[in-house]
């Protein structure tokens, strides 16, 4: 059984969390778009696609009934049929539109007697109609670059045809340190949140606790982040960060953030690296604010939603270290949670959450608070 490491020491002064974000994204470019089958496109942040083609491609009926030219119905009405000087088309629900015809009435409404046919209510032009580029106008683009693909996008890809989607999925290396107690839940949590991110996730397991197991498996090839989870802290079985420093470069050891202070940044072979705290608040609130900024930087992502709502109550904060607050809305305002310490039960009920920054003492009771969201 190897020996566990000596204790560490974070260093007196913590690295700012402004300052560790700036140094692990540092001269990162969006990576290059890939060709992907819709199913496997979806959470992925999209990249420049081709403009479509209309659709439909002509005017189609979206009802079942009679097509006919509306200004040929003026005047038609249950007391007062109106003879028709042409026998009127049957359609049915995608059907293409007969020539000169721009509505469709029920079949209820035309009445006929031999040869004949009467309308007995009026249309207007575009009734029952799905005109030319009525669902996707020619030249439009499928999703504008920079957002993730939804279902929806999926349902507009797949009706235009496209058999593939262009989009930016940075791939991610999850290195899972084992804990002490043998649960899994963290890097399960942190794990889901990178692939509801977009990323291409590869998960190891490091074979054990010490330096050297876990630098084995904190192998950078073939991925653009590289995270640890767990083993980040100073106890004698820690050693994710020293694992760090023998295979690239510890850049930042001990971040002024809370929870998550013994988080770490640095690289390996150029590749940007955050080691992760094993508890599920710190894992997450490192995650929030190191990790899933470098991934929106790599997948080239438009700024993430957020939600300014004046708070119900003040949160105070201690200068010099950045606090995640957990919020819920309620009745048009922000609800705290939680600050600092967080427990599960918070994170499964909140809604959003802020950073207040290492300057600040926190926000007075009604001011706004520009939130990043949690859920939809």
């Amino acid at each position: 059984m190897t020996a566990p490491s000596p204790p560490q020491r974070l260093p007196a002064a913590l690295t700012p969390l402004e300052a560790a974000l700036a140094a692990l994204r540092h001269g990162l470019v969006p990576v290059a778009p890939v060709e992907l089958p819709p199913v496997q496109a979806l959470g992925c942040v999209a990249a420049e696609t081709a403009a479509l083609q209309a659709l439909p491609p002509f005017d189609t009926a979206v009802a079942d009934g009679w097509a006919l030219r509306a200004r040929d119905l003026v005047g038609a009405s249950s007391y007062s049929p109106l003879p028709l000087a042409a026998s009127p088309v049957w359609v049915e629900a995608g059907d293409r539109m007969p020539e000169g015809a721009d509505c469709v009435i029920d079949a209820g409404w035309v009445e006929q007697a031999g040869p004949l046919f009467q309308a007995r209510a009026e249309a207007i032009p575009g009734q029952g109609v799905r005109r030319l580029g009525g669902d996707i106008a020619a030249a439009s683009s499928v999703i504008a670059p920079g957002r993730p693909v939804r279902p929806l996008d999926l349902l507009i890809a797949r009706s235009a045809g496209l058999q593939t989607l262009k989009v930016r999925r940075p791939r991610l290396r999850l290195v899972n340190v084992p804990a002490m107690s043998g649960r899994t839940a963290t890097a399960e949590l942190i794990a889901e949140s990178a692939r509801a991110a977009g990323a291409d996730t590869l998960r190891t397991e490091a074979t054990g606790r010490d330096a050297a197991s876990i630098a084995a498996a904190a192998d950078p090839t073939g991925c653009d982040l590289l995270v640890s989870i767990g083993g980040s802290g100073v106890g004698r079985t820690d050693a994710a960060v020293l694992a760090l420093a023998r295979c690239g470069e510890v850049v930042a050891h001990g971040i002024a953030l809370q929870p998550g202070r013994t988080a770490a940044v640095g690289r390996i072979a150029g590749i940007p690296v955050v080691a992760l705290p094993g508890a599920p608040d710190s894992a997450l609130a490192a995650w929030w604010t190191l990790a899933l900024p470098v991934l929106d930087q790599l997948s080239g992502r438009r700024p993430r939603p957020r939600l300014a709502l004046a708070l119900e109550r003040k949160i105070a904060s201690s200068v010099g270290i950045a606090e995640i607050v957990l919020l819920k809305a309620q009745q048009g305002h922000w609800m705290p949670l939680a600050a600092g310490d967080l427990s599960l039960d918070a994170l499964a009920r909140a809604d959003a959450f802020v950073v207040v920054p290492g300057g600040s003492e926190g926000f007075a009771a009604g001011s706004p608070v520009d939130a990043y969201i949690l859920r939809e």
